[in-house]
């Protein structure tokens, strides 16, 4: 008889451990079991997390497995991945499990799913490498060769040629047969990257992985990773857990983009799971970015990264020209427009030579919030406490965090005044404004709002492709990764909308936004020009854009954070504690800071809170939180602590529940 250690298909925070079973025939870490687990007679799934197994328990107690599913398997590396998750994020065995695992229930038998069918290979012409490009693949090559695990920060200015860095990076591990991980940071990136990649590797190799596929094509696009039969994976963040074996390399083009660390269980960070399941095939990790983020580049400092850069454009084209707009002169001149003059006038002129223009503004809807003149009460969604949006189109104002909509009102559902009116500016409404100045001209939009479906994605970025569209109106989605030649201007409507979030990345936030939607304008043969428009035109951040200095935005920021004591030199760790009553989310809180005091662990004097969580207010519960500046190689302490005083609150079954989420990209 064979014992083995398994994790059961069970969600219950009272399960998280492993269970001890018997089995006839010996299984392999990563398989998959049927079992029957407790009292009942139900059949559950069960994974295989150890075997050679010592029983602990008398073997008289121990259960026979019912048999072997052969549907699918993990593999091994993915197993100690997820145990590793556990210890790193202070979650359950099942959490970090289910991450790897492929979605639903398997599907009915029949043909299978194919996503971006459609997909047309773009045929490039190779021509050489810049001396740049030759000098980070050379790099890089030497680690792929000598199988050394190594990770490298691939500083390029946008277009110098990263994606074709990645491509040769890619084949090389190719020909060494192992497999590749290209991540994005938006699904409205893949469509472009499939494309290329089609075209440089085949469309038979290529396996694509992200939420907006259907349980269908991802569960299929899942078994095709597993079986071999894809060996380059291209994807958003869940791509970093495809069931890859002999992984050679895994790629995070955009390194900074705030999407790469999970806001849900597990609160996982990318490039924290990129480098543990590297480490296990000694592949190559590459970081890409034209604005890396400040602890990546403090890493290169440190030795822990090593810094490739690429200071030029692929074209030899000089970087757009910037140009800062003060808003504030804007208004006084009597131009209450969210179009400034100079910005207006550069819009015909690039429209009237031939070229397409690019409006960026970080806020969807029509108006950002809804207030009543009369009690100046704004509403809010009440399950959330979140301002709710105007979306005119829908006529209904939604809550951007739940999703929920509720009807258009004329009056106040609190004084019950008809003087309602409509702030801020969003998405929606420029586009509104863009056809009533430009009524013969092509506009389109891309936010969340139109980008639903990856379908509708593509339609939008198509027509802007074939230059059907002259102008693309957009968030964050159109500052990322695009590449589009005939772009002569970009417009930032509003710089400050960043700027002025009260979270200590704010700052690295617009910088990095306004150099990355800077830099999609003049790919092409000719310089492109930008527009800012801002009311702090004399911000630090904004004045490192304009002249594309990295590092003199990087120092200035890095002094700041060494000041205050924030990442990179800490690492902030929030705990948060979820109740349906509110005192018993507050006491909770406050034992886990004396807990912490207590344990006499490093700085545990300076812990922050309790505190609402101001990003969370569900319905029939309460959130409040305590946040640790943890001193650097404390964090496996804190966590240790952290976890252990919640299994506590388990135990004793306190409805209560904590979540631990290491380095937020939010503290609100």
């Amino acid at each position: 008889m064979y014992y083995i250690n398994l994790v059961i298909d069970q969600k219950s925070r009272h399960t998280d451990e492993l269970y001890t079973y018997a089995s006839e025939e010996p299984v392999s870490v990563g398989q998959v079991v049927n079992v029957t687990f407790g009292k009942s007679k139900k059949i559950r799934k069960g994974f295989v997390f150890e075997t050679g197994v010592t029983p602990e328990i008398g073997l008289s107690r121990i259960k026979t497995i019912e048999s072997v599913d052969d549907t699918y398997s993990l593999p091994e590396e993915a197993v100690r991945t997820a145990m590793w998750m556990r210890s790193r994020y202070g979650i359950g065995y099942y959490d970090g499990l289910k991450c790897f695992l492929p979605p639903g229930k398997p599907p009915r038998p029949g043909k299978e799913k194919e996503p971006y069918r459609d997909t047309v290979a773009e045929l490039q012409d190779i021509r050489e490498l810049t001396d740049e490009q030759t000098q980070a693949v050379g790099v890089i090559f030497d680690a792929v060769e000598t199988g050394e695990q190594k990770s490298f920060l691939l500083h390029g200015v946008t277009g110098s040629g990263k994606t074709e860095v990645y491509m040769q990076v890619i084949r090389k591990v190719l020909d060494l047969g192992k497999t590749a991980v290209m991540l994005v940071p938006e699904i409205a990136l893949t469509k472009q990257v499939i494309d290329r990649f089609a075209g440089r590797f085949g469309k038979s190799r290529i396996a694509v992985l992200h939420s907006k596929l259907t349980l269908r094509e991802r569960h299929d696009e899942w078994m095709r990773i597993r079986k071999g039969e894809a060996t380059v994976v291209i994807g958003a963040r869940i791509g970093v857990f495809a069931p890859v074996e002999n992984l050679g390399v895994m790629i995070l083009d955009e390194e900074h983009e705030a999407t790469y660390k999970s806001d849900q269980t597990p609160k996982y960070d990318t490039v924290d799971i990129a480098m543990k399941r590297l480490m296990d095939s000694k592949g190559i990790l590459i970081l890409g970015s034209a604005t890396p983020s400040v602890v990546s580049y403090q890493r290169c400092r440190e030795g822990i990264y090593q810094l490739l850069e690429m200071k030029k454009r692929y074209n030899e084209v000089p970087l757009p020209a910037v140009e800062l707009v003060d808003m504030l002169e804007e208004l006084k001149s009597g131009n209450r427009s969210p179009f400034s003059h100079v910005l207006t006038e550069k819009i015909r002129k690039n429209l009237s030579d031939g070229q397409q223009v690019i409006l960026f503004l970080n806020r969807r809807g029509y108006s950002t919030f809804v207030t009543c003149g009369n009690c100046g009460e704004t509403m809010r969604c009440p399950e959330c406490g979140i301002s709710l949006v105007y979306h005119k189109k829908e006529q209904a104002l939604i809550c951007h965090y739940c999703g929920k909509r509720w009807p258009v009102t004329a009056r106040c559902p609190s004084c019950g005044g008809e003087t309602i009116r409509y702030l801020g500016i969003g998405t929606e409404q420029i586009e509104e404004l863009t056809k009533e100045q430009f009524p013969d001209v092509v506009t389109d939009r891309l936010d969340l709002d139109t980008a639903k479906n990856s379908r509708e994605i593509n339609r939008i970025l198509s027509g802007f492709s074939k230059g059907t569209t002259r102008i693309l109106i957009g968030t964050q989605l159109v500052a990322k990764g695009l590449d589009f030649k005939n772009v002569g201007l970009v417009g930032v409507i509003s710089a400050d909308v960043s700027l002025n979030i009260p979270d200590y990345r704010s700052t690295e936030r617009t910088f990095q936004l306004v150099s990355q939607v800077s830099g999609r304008a003049g790919r092409g043969d000719r310089r492109g020009e930008v527009v800012v428009q801002t009311f702090t035109p004399e911000n630090f951040a904004l004045l490192a854009a304009q002249e594309h200095s990295y590092t003199k935005f990087f120092e200035k920021e890095v002094m700041i954070r060494r000041f205050m004591n924030y990442p990179p030199f800490t690492d902030l760790i929030a705990a948060e504690c979820t109740a349906k009553e509110e005192d018993i989310a507050v006491n909770q809180a406050q034992r886990c800071k004396n807990y912490l005091a207590q344990a006499k662990l490093p700085d545990a004097e300076k812990v922050l809170g309790p505190r609402e969580s101001y990003s969370f207010k569900g319905q029939d519960a309460s959130r409040y939180l305590i946040l640790v500046k943890c001193p650097r190689g404390e964090r496996n302490r804190y966590i240790y602590y952290l976890r252990f005083f919640g299994d506590q609150m388990m135990q004793k079954d306190i409805d209560c529940v904590m979540t631990i989420d290491v380095n937020p990209y939010s503290t609100l």
